[in-house]
């Protein structure tokens, strides 16, 4: 098994991967959209509620970090949330649908998060079951 410190250290730079990003495009989509020549939305609180699932997704992160065992089941959210997400993503760069590469860099770097997620759960899993 990996080091609880390898896992708090991993949470930590996801909660404020997510938490960065859910702040930055709630506040200025507008500005991140039109500097990359990326059409609005028709109505702003399409970026806006994404942004922010994305930041409450931060917040559980958190959670994880402060307590690895006990908040085991929201990394498994999260892992859905992740592959969903590159998935998504993946598909319309493939397709030619994607509005801005920076998308599928995001999916990127969610694949990096759904490696660790996946790690975590295969040590956590096994040292919940054992002290049962």
């Amino acid at each position: 098994m990996r080091t609880k410190q390898f896992y708090k250290n991993g949470f930590i730079v996801a909660a404020v991967y997510d938490l960065l990003l859910g702040v930055v495009f709630f506040f200025f989509y507008q500005n991140i959209f039109n500097a990359l020549s990326v059409p609005l939305p028709n109505n702003g609180s399409y970026a806006q509620l994404s942004a922010a699932f994305v930041f409450v997704q931060g917040i559980s992160y958190y959670f994880v970090f402060q307590n690895l065992q006990r908040n085991i089941d929201i990394v498994k959210v999260g892992l859905i949330y992740k592959i969903v997400y590159s998935g998504v993503a993946f598909y319309y760069w493939a397709i030619g649908g994607l509005p801005h590469p920076m998308f599928a860099l995001f999916g990127f770097l969610d694949l990096i998060f759904v490696v660790f997620f996946v790690l975590y759960l295969a040590d956590y899993i096994t040292v919940i079951q054992e002290a049962r």
